[in-house]
Parts: structure tokens; sequence; C-alpha cells
């Protein structure tokens, strides 16, 4: 069966999503994020597109591209390419690291643009992995102290860049994934996973540490949890060392009622 032709955007603007072949990570330790980021820079260089933002997840990258020269699909044919050619090497792998051709979606109008672009910041948070600020591999940061690898000057143009932090604070119907190019997160995760994200989360290293705070700075804690995706509360609960109804109904209600230990 053949193909769907690609749509064309008229702005030459896509959100583009590059998937590791059956869900698989494609990236396991920080060398990974690294060198995809420098094949990002490469790519840039080749073909002479600007990126709006990006964001890199342990088994997907969003991207959200200016394709100025019209040369997406090689452009992205070269960053999968070479990086899975750095992967396979690294760790002894055969077989497609990507999954089929990348997906894309045209972006035509401003209001779509600033919105995927805080869609796409917000990944980290939707997967319960980290905090949007404290996120080490998307573009976030690149706009409120250095450019590094993006092109900031549009959507700052668009938002103020004095109303960039705030804009992404917000999450509105915009940003539910409905009209956005959407990747589904999360079977259940281990507890090793749920540990790691937890952490990353309150940033407690040692997360049974929560029960030594005061109740309001505790239960404030525990509602931050609520993002958390394939995470059940009572798996929350045991790694917290903590009750399972005390926790459901924190992220419920906001707070504990009498009976709860």
């Amino acid at each position: 069966m053949p193909r769907v032709a690609r749509k064309i955007s008229k702005t030459k603007v896509y959100h583009i999503i590059l998937r590791g072949n059956d869900r698989q990570d494609i990236f396991f330790d920080e060398q990974d994020y690294k060198k995809f980021i420098k094949e990002i820079i490469r790519t840039k260089e080749k073909y002479k597109f600007d990126l709006y933002a990006y964001c890199l997840m342990n088994n997907h990258v969003h991207l959200l591209v200016y394709d100025k020269n019209d040369s997406l699909s090689k452009c992205m044919q070269s960053l999968e390419v070479s990086y899975s050619k750095y992967f396979c090497q690294k760790y002894e792998k055969t077989g497609h690291l990507f999954q089929n051709r990348f997906s894309s979606r045209e972006v035509e109008t401003e209001r779509y643009l600033v919105n995927v672009c805080r869609y796409i910041h917000q990944n980290p948070a939707k997967a319960g992995m980290s905090t949007i600020e404290n996120y080490k591999w998307s573009s976030y940061n690149e706009y409120l102290v250095k450019e590094k690898i993006i092109n900031s000057k549009l959507i700052c143009e668009i938002l103020g860049k004095e109303n960039f932090v705030d804009f992404h604070r917000n999450i509105t119907e915009d940003v539910s994934g409905k009209e956005f190019l959407e990747y589904e997160i999360v079977e259940k995760m281990s507890d090793e996973q749920a540990k790691k994200y937890i952490q990353n989360i309150l940033e407690i290293k040692d997360i049974t540490k929560i029960k030594d705070l005061d109740i309001v700075e505790r239960n404030k804690k525990i509602q931050k949890l609520n993002i958390l995706k394939g995470v059940s509360k009572a798996q929350i609960a045991r790694l917290l060392g903590v009750n399972k109804k005390l926790v459901e109904r924190i992220m419920k209600n906001g707070k504990e009622e009498k009976g709860d230990v």
C-alpha cells in the first residue's frame, strides 16, 4: 500500500515526532542525549532549518521546525541515520532504532505555534519525569537564559519574553494534546522507575523523608505527584511509606482527614 503524502505547511513550520521502534528507549544515558543534540546542530548547519523548540524524552523526540528550504524529509532522514549509527555501534544493536518515518503536523497560525511550543516543553511534566524548569533535555531554559540551538525570536515576539514563564505555567485545553501530535506514554511503571520520577518531582533523594516534613509542606509535595502517569496511588503510598488513603485524599482534596496515618 503506498504511503500517504505528507501534508505541506503553508508557513513551512512543523511539529515533528521521532519515535523509538516498538516504543523502545532511544536514550540510555547523558552521552546519548548530548550526541543527539550534536546531530541536531550538524543537521541544522547542513540543511539550514530553524528550530523553535525541542524536547528529548526517553523513547521519543519532539521538534518544532521552520523548514525554510523545503528539505524536511532529508533533514529528518539524516538526523535519524546518523544517530542510529552511533546508537547501534555503542550498544551493539541491529535493526531499526526509529519507528518507520517521522510524524509531522503543519503549524499554520501564531496561536498554534506558541501552544505547540508550550505543549512540547510540558512533556516531561506530563510524563511525571520532571518539572519543566528542571528538565535538562528541552529548549525551555534556552528561552530564559541563552540560546544554544534554537531560534527564540519569533515566539518571544508573539508572547513577549516577559510572559514566557507564565504562559508555560498555564495548562489549558489548548495543550490537552487533542489538537497536537500526541505520543501516548505510559505503560505501568516499575517501582524503580516510579521512584526515580518521584525523586525528580519532589527534589528529594530519600523520598521516605517526606513523612518528616510539616503537614502543609508534605501535602503540597504529595499533590505534585498528580502529574504522574503509569503509577497507582497505592504504589506512590508504598514508595513514600505512607497510608494509601492519605495519598488518595491529599491528591483529591489537598488535605488529609482524621484517621489517616
